[in-house]
Parts: C-alpha cells; structure tokens; sequence
C-alpha cells in the first residue's frame, strides 16, 4: 500500500471550502492578510511533513515506547527529529498573533492541517497539541508577565506543556482532588500533590515542560469551587529566561497503554520534597473554569484524533480493498474464471460504506465546530459572538464523544476489511484501532460527555443551543428542498428534528418532576440520538454542496468523488439514521433503563 493511502486531500478540501466556507474567515480583520492560497500552502506543508517526519515512525513509537532514565522520560530519536521539522516550520504558533512570531491562521485551518499529522501518527501529534493548548490557556488568563515567562517559549518550540487534572483517587470526579497550593510568601505557591494519567507528562523534547495544575489554597471552598489554576515548570526559570534547577516534579511512573503508546503517560507528583513552586494563573478558586479554555479545545482534539484514525485506516482498508483478488460473485459459478478485488463483494462495500460515512460525516462536524471558535473571536456583534459560544458549548460534546465511538467502529470494520491480516501488527489498521480505543476516555469519558449534553449543554438558557442548532439544521434542509434529489432526506431530517425536541421535553419534565438520576440514567443513548441527527446534517450539507457542483458540469474523478458523496448520503439516511428511533424510545421510558437494575441484583 502506497503512503499517501493515509490521508484524503480532496475530501478536505472539499469540506473546508465547499461545506464549512472557510474562506469566510477572510472578512474578518484578523485573518484579511489570508487567502485560500495561504491556507492551501499551509496544509500542503502540513501534509509533507507528516508523510515524511510523522508516518515513518508510527510503528516504531508504537514498539518501543517512551522509557523512564535516571527519572527523565527518553523518546527514540527519529520523534526529535520529527518535532523540529514541525517547530521549523512554524506549527507551533501558528493561530498565534504575528506581535509574537505567529501567523494568525484562523483555528479552523489549524484543524484541518492538524489532520494529516493526526492521520500519520496521532499519539505523536499529542505533544504539540497539548503545549499549544497551554499557550492558549495562559493567552486567555494569564498575565503579561506569564505570558512571556510560559506562553512565548511555548511558541517558539522551546517549552512544551500538559494539563494536571486527574489523580491517582479522582479521575474525573474533580470536586475530590487533593493537591495543595500554599503560599510561599514571596508571591509565589507551593505544590503538593500527585497527578495522573498525565500525556506528555514528562519527555526530553524541550528545554522545559510548563504543567497546568489544578490544586486547592488553604482556605479554598469544597467541591469543584475551591480549586484554583497553577502554572509549575517541571524545572525552574532563571531570571532572564534559562532553565534553572530541577522544580520537585517528579515522574513516579509510566502508564503502559494498548495506543498512544508513543506519547508518554505520567504518573507526576509534585513537592515530594516540599519544593515544588507554582503560580497561580487567573483567579483564585475559579481554577475549573479558566482549565476548561484548554478542556473543551482538547475535547474537540480527541474528536478530530478519532476521526483521523478512522480516515486513515479507510482509507488504508480501501486500498486494500480495491488491489486484493479473492472469491468472485455469488452468480459466478466457473471456479476456474480469475478471483476479483474484494471490493466487488456487496458486504466489502457495505463496510467500506459504513467507514466513509462514519469519519467523513464526523470530519464535517469538526470543522464547522471549530469554525464557530473563529466566529466567537471575530465576530464584533456580541449577540453574534454569543450564539456562536452557545452553539460551540453544545457541539463540542459531541465532536469528542460521537466521534470517538463511531470512528472506532470505523476502525473494527477495517480490520475486517482486510480479514486475517487486519489483526496482525504488519498492516497498520490494528494499531488504529489500538490507538482509537483510548479516545472514549480520553478528556472525560463518553459517559461524562452524555452527561454534559443532556444534562446541561441542551437544557442551559431554556434551550438556547438546541435551538441554534435547530435553526442551522432548517437553512441546511430549505436549501436541499429545491433540489429534487434531496428533498426526501430534507423532510426526513426535519422528522428527526422534531424528535430530538420531543425526547428532550420528555426528559426536562423528568427533570422537573424532581427525577434527575432517572432522567440522566441513558444519557448515551441521547448523545446517539443527537449525534446521529447531527452527522445526518452534515452529510446532507455535503450532498448540497456536491449536487451543485455536478450541475456545474464537472466530469472524470472529480465527478465520482462528488456521486460518492450523494450515495454515501443516501445510504445514511436509510441505513443508518433510522437506528436513532430506538435510542429515542429508550431515553423517553427510561424506567426500564439500567439504571433501575438494583446494584445487588447482579
């Protein structure tokens, strides 16, 4: 199989400028020196280093993880050759403002050339992903002073960084941590406590490591509103900027994954010896909210992680597909006739199907999620820069959550693709879905994220978001009205519309009535429900977007591309959106739910 099997440059484009309008962007005053040749230059970039620098060495991270030596995390040479490429050519800052060496690309482009490094070797791209998303952090709430001290460094590529949630007690239950900030006296915080299930926790990359911990002050509420923000340098910064001696932070294991296994996961305690020195960022006790700048743009990361992995091993299945000669058609009786590609067999189709409809429809959805992040920044009406916030709080869920549970599916029918040899480690589909498996715990779990969107992201301002949602789903559906092939998918897609909205009445007065945990209890069947309807919205945007251009005129393999896109449509409007009925049962008579299952009776 040929590299370039990883990655789907026309697919990207064609959701970038012809679904997403990413060229919109262009209005905006932060962006106006941009244009589609710059974005094109910028992925074009993107997509030959991670075949060159970051697909190479997938496998090779994957057999010989990262090692703790003489307590400092060793990776194997071939990722510090990979990571200057990447910093050389100005991937770090990127989205970051030209005043500090970046180049103001809108998130949305840093999505989309985010994919092919994702595609090639996702849990390498984790370390830069999460240093820019300390930048990001300590840009939005931080101080000047912090910002030159962590952030600059961060986007020079000397400074790498990680986010400090879990503990070895509370992985996601927060409002129990136990790590302690007291005052130093000179201005600065003492850090005690112990983190875990830290990516990137520690690694010989940089000449520095800034860890974002959440930790409680002495005099701090309980529960999740007496837990404040500290950024703590794994080792300390001289006074013009150098690297200083060892902070108290200390690397007291490696988590040995079944993926990710070229990104380091650290068991990290801090002031073992009562050193540890930190500095509280943004305001005291408000250190969850500030986290969740970095939380939610890490969220929508996972999202786009899965769907790479799922890309990359459909696109490895389709090439598989198309070159292996087995069997011949169930009507074809002369056994001595030649065998035929696989993906002459109705069930190979139907699978490879299932996978382009999958990751393509959640591709769809992240990139128009992280456009509305573009809008929230550009925008200069505040009531646009708000419904962009609220449909951005609703969405990002769902991008993290859907994405993660279907993409792998992705991954499990590619592998069946490819038969015997899909579970063997010679072709990479079993490390795809090795890797891929991670992502439904990654950043909160797809449970908590089901949480998150029935309980509160669909509920908050009397429905406000839904409500967006509705109404961008509507635009999509009179648009496919006046076109006769899509008319039929316009009206079914409103039917699953207005059964959202009943589902989720049907929950609020669950809610009401005082049965919270009643009405929470299938959560994930409703994230389902909603995903579905969601993805079904972006395949329909994407079949509109290809109608018109096939009545434009164009022909060859551009006009097959684009009948792809109208029969992987089709397909799943009537095979795979109906399923969501069943979710919608489930979620309105929750009293059969599992949660009614007494914890004895098993």
């Amino acid at each position: 199989m040929s590299d370039t099997a990883f990655f789907n440059r026309r697919d990207l484009d064609f959701l970038l400028y012809d679904v997403v309008g990413a060229t919109d962007l262009l209005g905006y005053p932060r962006y106006g020196e941009h244009s589609r040749e710059t974005f094109d230059a910028v992925i074009d970039l993107a997509e030959q280093l991670a075949r060159e620098t970051f697909l190479p060495h997938y496998r090779l991270g994957d057999s010989r993880e990262p090692e703790l030596v003489d307590g400092q995390v060793r990776l194997i040479p071939e990722l510090h050759a990979a990571m200057a490429a990447y910093i050389e050519a100005g991937f770090m800052a990127a989205t970051a403002d030209s005043e500090r060496g970046g180049m103001q690309l809108p998130y949305l482009i840093e999505t989309a050339y985010g994919l092919p490094f994702a595609c090639a070797n996702l849990s390498f791209a984790a370390y830069p992903a999460l240093a820019k998303g300390v930048a990001n952090l300590l840009d939005a709430h931080g101080s000047e002073a912090q910002k030159q001290r962590y952030m600059q460094p961060i986007l020079e590529g000397r400074y790498f960084g990680t986010m400090c949630l879990s503990e070895p007690q509370a992985g996601s239950s927060l409002a129990d941590l136990r790590t302690r900030a007291r005052p130093d006296g000179a201005g600065g915080y003492l850090i005690e406590g112990a983190k875990m299930w830290i990516s990137a926790g520690d690694h010989d990359m940089g000449e520095n490591i800034i860890h974002m911990v959440l930790a409680r002050l002495p005099d701090a509420p309980a529960g999740v509103r007496g837990i404040s923000l500290f950024a703590v340098p794994r080792y300390r910064i001289t006074e013009n900027g150098g690297r200083g001696g060892d902070n108290d932070v200390q690397v007291a294991g490696l988590n040995h994954k079944m993926g990710y296994r070229a990104s380091a996961n650290c068991f990290l305690t801090f002031g073992e010896r009562g050193e540890c020195r930190g500095e509280l960022v943004g305001t005291p006790n408000q250190g969850l909210a500030h986290m969740f700048h970095m939380m939610n743009e890490e969220r929508i990361g996972v999202g786009l992680g899965s769907i790479a992995l799922g890309v990359a091993s459909y696109r490895y299945s389709l090439g598989y597909a198309r070159e292996r000669l087995q069997g011949r058609h169930p009507d074809q009786k002369d056994a001595e006739s030649a065998p035929i590609a696989i993906i002459e067999h109705a069930d190979v189709r139907r699978m490879l199907l299932q996978q382009k409809c999958y990751v393509e429809g959640a591709l769809a959805l992240a990139l128009f999620t992280s456009r509305l992040i573009d809008e929230r920044a550009g925008e200069s009406d505040p009531d646009a820069r708000q419904r962009a916030d609220a449909l951005l709080e609703l969405l990002t869920p769902i991008v993290k959550a859907w994405s993660s549970d279907w993409c792998l599916r992705a991954n499990e029918l590619a592998m069946q693709v490819l038969g015997g040899y899909g579970y063997t480690r010679e072709y990479p589909v079993e490390q795809h879905y090795r890797d891929n498996r991670l992502n439904a715990i990654h950043e909160g779990t797809n449970g908590i994220q089901a949480l998150d969107l029935l309980g509160r992201k669909v509920i908050q301002d009397r429905g406000a978001a839904l409500r967006l949602l509705s109404a961008r789903i509507e635009a999509t559906a009179a648009e496919a009205d006046a076109i006769e092939a899509l008319a039929e998918h316009a009206a079914s897609l409103r039917r699953y519309l207005v059964l959202v909205g009943e589902t989720t009445a049907a929950v609020g007065r669950q809610f009401m009535a005082g049965q919270v945990r009643l009405g929470l209890a299938n959560a994930s069947q409703y994230m389902t429900l909603v995903g579905h309807v969601a993805i079904a919205w972006t395949w329909l945007s994407q079949a509109v977007a290809a109608q018109r251009r096939l009545a434009r005129g164009v022909e060859g393999a551009e006009a097959d591309f684009l009948r792809g896109k109208l029969h992987a449509c089709r397909f799943f409007f009537r095979h795979e959106l109906p399923a969501v009925e069943h979710c919608a049962r489930i979620v309105a008579q929750s009293e059969d739910s599992a949660f009614t299952m007494a914890a004895d009776w098993f």
